[in-house]
Formats: structure tokens, C-alpha cells, sequence
């Protein structure tokens, strides 16, 4: 089997027989209910293909669909002239960036349908264009754009930069509406929808689908079409890892799986990740050596975010698919960059619940977290993910809390401020990362305990303070009776109370109840 990694041409990946997802019968509906869309999905979801795909349909490349599902829909196929943009391939790190990529573009496109003299701007120039085509051919014309929001995107480090941009982006895209009567169809793709390009609010034709239901899985993988097509390799992945079929397909479901794009729609794989999987026969995290969140990541930092909203956080419906200042909105960003996913939806408040898809996204984001509260966290540092795993699977709370005070002494100084936050968020970059090898929990039914770590054989009830004490820490478990739900249970527990100081920035004091025969055992005595 031939898998399509990287491939983004449509024709290519049916002449040369790669395997292909068939998404086309959604291809026909888009095109044929309604002229101009915005669809937003995260990166290596397929946007690329799935604008290739709409290229060859309306050139009318019947032979590259045979065996497809639009096949047996289509009876006309009409060829119409295609204007296709990629804004993906530009180097955004001056002002001349995005003009160069459009000078480009538009001297391919006025090679076939000529330039009037008076036809300057980038903008002028694409308005002439369009109107030639139309003449030319007799047929409106169809625009595809690809990223249209890279400038954006690459920017966001420089507002200078990225306001040059957005004017340039303004002017260009207006286009679009001042020559609607030329325009059969136009699609637009990007990671993300942001209101202040006037290309969106000037629009008020355009179709944003990206979290519509019905095109929910137009890009990506379901599950149904997973089995569909690769059953035959997922049995030979579990037979590579002596697993059963059923383990391995519950691996790649809790890997890659669990992207939703509208509440009642059913999951999708991410795709990239899931065919490089079967391709290489390893279950490994492929998105992520794509690229990393570094600059997401910061921007959490930066806006004092309280990291505990990233699980199970809500953001109103017009938030998330809509970004104007993610300095103000930083949820928004992560849903649309394929972060976060849509987990609930509440019809009363029109608000979405929010959270990691999947395991994949959940440990390389909280990874990519680490380097920014720590400055060494690889190789051999004394507080490396493993050791604090392995000081909690032996049963020593001692030296865990040393590991725990070397990050705080180790901590950027730029960062280590006195708000709570910091500490709280610290505390989860630490233990969400001890989550992905032993169990964590952080309420009861009694109260909120800051955290719960179980392994086979301990049990740690930890609360924490701010200025307080070790001491009233360990009062709060008591009286709140945190260790109650673990009474019967045999596994060793012990009681730690920690208590920060926003003074010094790091551990003031701790104290650790040493653990006591448990009622299970003294039941097993008597």
C-alpha cells in the first residue's frame, strides 16, 4: 500500500496509485450548494488535497475520480478556469514577504489572461485578472486559496509586521466581494478565522464550515473509514508488537483519534499521524516532530493563563471560531490549531466544553511546557520526568520533593513571579507529565485536594499552600478527610503538605505524615 504522506496534489496521488480516503462526495455537495466557504482546520489535516481535490473536479479531470464516489453523482462535468493560491510557501519576515509570494502567483496567472497597464497593486491586479478569465472562457471563475492566514500565523511575534500584513491582506481579499459576479466558486482554508481581516466581515456570502456537522470529516480519518482501508496493516502492526487486533486498534484510538469539529459529529483521526503510523508500523508522535506549540505555549505564559482551563475549559461559540486578539482569547487559538477539541456543547449558553483530543496532543503540548517554566529539562537534570516518576513508583516522597524544589530553584527568574498562578501552574506542567506514567487526580467529593497520585503500591495525598504552612496543609486533609476514600485500601498512603513561599519562589516548608498500618490491613488481623 502506498501511503499518501506529504502528498498534496490530487492528480499525483491518483496516477501514481497512492491510497485515498474518498472524500469526494462531500467535494460535490460543497461545490454544488453554495459558492464561497472558509474552512478551518488545524495543520497536516489535508487542507492542501482537499483543495487539489477541487481543483481537478472543476477542470473537469473526470478520468482521476473513476471508481469514486462523485463518479456516480456528477453527469456534466463542467471545466471552469481555476485561480489557486498557496500563501503556505512564503518566508514572512519582511514586508516584502507576502508581496513577493503574490508577485508570484499573479505573473503565472497574467501569462495566460494578460495585465493592463494600469493594473498596479496586488489587489488591482487580481480584480483584472478575474474579469479576463470570465471573458476569456465564458465561465466564471473558481479561487482556491491555500492558508490564506500563514502571514498572520508567522507573525504573531511582531505586530508591526503582522498589521502590515493584515492591510495587504484586506485590500487583496476584498477583491473577492467587488467581483462576486465573475466568481463561480472560491474556498478559502486556513488554521484559524480572524475577524479583523475584512475579507470575513466584508464577505457576508461567505460559508464558514468549519465546525458545520456536515462536513465535520472532510478532513481527517473516522473510524468507520479506517476499518474500511486499513484493517489488513493494523493487524500486522499488533502482530509487530505482539498485541491483539483489538489492543491495537484501542492504541490508535487513544493516540490519534478523538477530533471533534462540531459537538455531534462523529471523531476523526488526525491523518498525517495515523498513516505514518501504519506506514512505519510504530506507534510514535508524528505531529509533533512537525512542529511544536512554542509559541502557543508562550502566549500562555505571557497572559498568566491558568493552565487547569485546558481540560474541560468552555469558550463561547463565536470565540472559537473567530479570533480577533488572542492575547485576550488564547482557547480559541489552541482549538483551531488542533491543541484542544470540541468535548460538549451546552445549547442553553451556546458554549462549547473544551479539551486534549487525544494522547498524542496531550503529551506533546504539556511537553512542550516544560522548557518553558525549566531550563533544563533533558538528559540527566535531577528533576527529569522519569526520576520523578520512579521516586513515586518507590514509594520516596522525600526525594520527590527535592526533585521538586530543584525545578523551582531552576525556573526562569522571567517567569517566577509571586502570583499564585505561577505555582499553580507549575505544580500542573509537573504533574500532568507524572499522569502519563502513574495515576493522578485532583478533587474528592469532600473538597478540593490539589493533588492524588496512586501507583500499585502508594497512594500521596498532597495539598499545597501559598504562604501558609506545611502544617495547615496537612490540617486541610484532615479535616477535610481526603484519605478517607482510600480506607479499605491496602497500598501504603502518605499525607504531604507543601507549603510555596512567593518569596524565595520555591518550597518553604513540607511535612509528610510517615504512612500507618491501614484499616485493610488491621480487617485482615482480626
Amino acid at each position: 500500500m502506498k501511503y499518501p504522506i506529504g502528498v498534496q496534489d490530487f492528480e499525483k496521488l491518483r496516477r501514481e496509485g497512492y491510497t485515498y480516503i474518498d472524500k469526494t462526495a462531500q467535494v460535490y455537495e460543497i461545490a454544488t450548494h453554495g459558492n464561497c466557504y472558509f474552512l478551518g482546520r488545524p495543520r497536516r489535516f489535508g487542507k492542501s488535497l482537499l483543495l487539489s481535490t477541487f481543483e481537478a473536479y472543476f477542470l473537469a479531470k473526470k478520468e482521476l475520480f473513476h471508481g469514486l464516489a462523485i463518479e456516480k453523482i456528477e453527469t456534466e462535468w463542467k471545466e471552469y478556469p481555476v485561480l489557486r493560491l498557496d500563501l503556505n510557501t512564503g518566508l514572512y519576515t519582511s514586508k516584502d514577504g507576502l508581496e513577493e509570494v503574490l508577485n508570484i502567483t499573479l505573473n503565472d496567472w497574467e501569462r495566460t489572461y494578460g495585465k493592463a497597464a494600469d493594473e498596479i497593486t496586488p489587489g488591482a491586479r487580481f480584480h483584472g485578472i478575474i474579469r479576463r478569465a470570465y471573458e476569456a472562457t465564458g465561465r466564471q471563475v473558481v479561487i482556491l486559496v491555500d492558508e490564506y492566514d500563514k502571514p498572520l500565523l508567522a507573525t504573531f511575534d511582531n505586530p508591526e509586521l503582522q498589521d502590515f500584513f493584515r492591510n495587504q491582506l484586506k485590500a487583496f481579499y476584498s477583491v473577492l466581494k467587488t467581483q462576486d459576479r465573475y466568481i463561480r466558486f472560491a474556498l478559502l482554508t486556513g488554521v484559524t478565522k480572524f475577524g479583523k481581516v475584512s475579507v470575513f466581515s466584508d464577505l457576508n456570502n461567505l460559508d464558514d464550515i468549519s465546525i458545520d456537522e456536515r462536513y465535520a470529516s472532510i478532513c481527517g480519518i473516522t473510524e468507520r473509514e479506517m476499518h474500511g482501508m486499513f484493517d489488513e496493516e493494523i493487524k500486522l502492526l499488533a502482530d509487530k508488537g505482539d498485541i491483539t487486533f483489538e489492543e491495537a486498534c484501542r492504541k490508535l484510538k487513544e493516540t490519534y483519534d478523538g477530533y471533534h469539529f462540531s459537538p455531534n459529529a462523529e471523531g476523526v483521526y488526525n491523518p498525517f499521524s495515523l498513516l505514518n503510523a501504519l506506514n512505519k508500523q510504530v506507534i510514535a508522535h508524528y505531529w509533533f516532530e512537525t512542529g511544536t506549540p512554542t509559541f502557543l505555549v508562550q502566549l500562555l505564559r505571557d497572559c498568566d493563563y491558568d493552565l487547569n482551563g485546558l481540560q474541560g475549559g468552555e469558550a463561547r461559540a463565536d470565540d472559537l471560531i473567530r479570533t480577533g486578539s488572542i492575547t485576550s482569547n488564547p482557547i480559541a487559538m489552541l482549538y483551531q490549531s488542533g491543541y484542544l477539541t470540541i468535548k460538549g456543547y451546552d445549547a442553553e449558553f451556546n458554549t462549547y466544553t473544551l479539551g486534549f483530543p487525544n494522547m498524542e496532543v496531550e503529551r506533546g503540548f504539556i511537553k512542550g511546557l516544560l522548557p518553558i517554566y525549566s531550563k533544563d529539562l533533558e538528559g540527566y537534570s535531577p528533576f527529569n520526568v522519569k526520576a520523578f516518576a520512579m521516586d513515586v513508583r518507590g514509594g520516596d516522597p522525600e526525594t520527590f520533593i527535592t526533585r521538586l524544589q530543584t525545578f523551582f530553584e531552576d525556573a526562569d527568574y522571567r517567569i517566577a513571579g509571586k502570583k499564585e498562578i505561577y505555582f499553580q501552574n507549575i505544580m500542573f506542567v509537573v504533574f500532568k507529565m507524572l499522569g502519563f506514567y502513574t495515576h493522578v487526580e485532583r478533587t474528592t467529593a469532600r473538597g478540593r485536594v490539589d493533588i492524588v497520585l496512586t501507583t500499585k503500591d502508594y497512594i500521596y495525598i498532597i495539598e499545597c499552600k501559598l504562604d501558609g504552612s506545611a502544617k495547615e496543609a496537612l490540617e486541610q486533609i484532615e479535616a477535610k478527610g481526603y484519605a478517607a476514600p482510600y480506607a479499605m485500601d491496602s497500598r501504603t498512603l502518605f499525607k504531604i503538605g507543601i507549603n510555596f513561599s512567593s518569596k524565595t519562589r520555591g518550597i518553604a516548608d513540607y511535612l509528610i505524615i510517615p504512612p500507618q498500618k491501614h484499616q485493610a490491613d488491621n480487617l485482615k488481623n482480626t
